[in-house]
């Protein structure tokens, strides 16, 4: 069992940057895959960015060049994090925090979400 709890969010203007956290707790975060997504109003959730135990990445195209995702395993860490700058109104979503486990099928884990919004 994981238990995600993101933080991070708020308001920005265009241009702007931001840094979203999520703390994990519960079991071995460095066993997981993590990564965010995002939900506008209206619309699907979509990837944005993923981030394998080994450090391999990848990201939407949208956010390419943007965005970067990084992960602390440390013992006493165990943070997931999205650096996002140059941000754009169309970024405007909740953005969630995903573990997938990579050996064992079915662990797979959501947090509540933090809204991100951009806007002048």
């Amino acid at each position: 069992q994981v238990q995600l709890v993101e933080s991070g969010g708020g308001l920005v203007q265009p241009g702007g940057s931001l840094r979203l956290s999520c703390a994990a707790s519960g079991s071995i975060f460095s066993r997981y895959t993590m990564g965010w997504y995002r939900q506008a109003p209206g619309k699907q959730r979509e990837l944005v960015a993923t981030i394998t135990s080994g450090g391999s990445t990848n990201y939407a195209d949208s956010v390419k060049g943007r965005f970067t995702i990084s992960r602390d395993n440390a013992k006493n860490k165990n943070t997931l994090y999205l650096r996002m700058s140059s941000l754009k109104p169309e970024d405007t979503a909740v953005y969630s925090c995903n573990a997938v486990h990579e050996l064992i099928g079915g662990h797979d884990y959501w947090g509540q979400g933090t809204q991100v919004t951009v806007s002048s």
